[in-house]
């Protein structure tokens, strides 16, 4: 029984801190949990537009618009999928427009089925100084998922936070920013760990 972790990082610069607090994330859920497979999408270079409000997808699981988000439906509506954690920079205080456009667009799942309800959610949040921003961001991050009616985990033991909170300005490069490592590090635990106590029963066989 294989359960997937979906993680998109939402920075529209591939390859940056967004990226590497992602992947330092993932790391910790492959290293303890051999059962769970970790899945990244890095809409860097993707065209994911905002959401028209246009009312197509009230009625099947279809866009009017033709982009990249499209692309993603059949990842995001695949039922071993048992978690969720979005990945973002801290821009103006709040999240990147590449995940409210994505955010947005996931109503789409909210209104077929409510196909993320009981999935496991958690945020990361990058800031370029290490009080940037970042909670502000993470809690914008989950009003979206407590719209979608998922269950939000933060950080867990030891930090208990809010989530992954990172500082991508520290002056000796981000891999000396221990503390924030620790809690995306700590966020993929306690996601993964609470998919599995939920899900594990329900996920298709591989």
């Amino acid at each position: 029984m294989t359960l997937k972790i979906l993680g998109v990082a939402c920075s529209p610069r591939s390859g940056q801190t967004t990226h590497t607090a992602l992947q330092a994330c993932f790391e910790t859920i492959r290293n303890e949990f051999d059962d769970i497979e970790p899945v990244m999408v890095d809409l860097a270079g993707k065209d994911i537009r905002g959401c028209l409000a246009c009312g197509t997808c009230t009625q099947k699981i279809a866009c009017s618009q033709q982009d990249d988000f499209v692309e993603l439906l059949p990842l995001l509506t695949d039922p071993a999928v048992a978690g969720l954690i979005v990945a973002t920079p801290v821009y103006f205080g709040t999240m990147t427009s590449q995940a409210k456009a994505f955010l947005d667009r996931c109503v789409i799942l909210r209104r077929n089925g409510a196909l993320f309800r009981d999935k496991i959610g958690g945020a990361i949040a990058v800031g370029g100084f290490r009080h940037g921003g970042q909670e502000t961001t993470v809690h914008a991050v989950h009003a979206a998922m407590l719209i979608q009616d998922m269950i939000i985990v933060g950080d867990g033991h030891n930090t208990f936070h809010y989530g992954g909170t990172v500082w991508s300005g520290h002056p000796d490069g981000v891999q000396q920013d221990a503390f924030g490592l620790q809690t995306v590090a700590n966020l993929g635990r306690r996601v993964a760990a609470l998919a599995r106590r939920l899900h594990s029963d329900r996920s298709p066989s591989t």
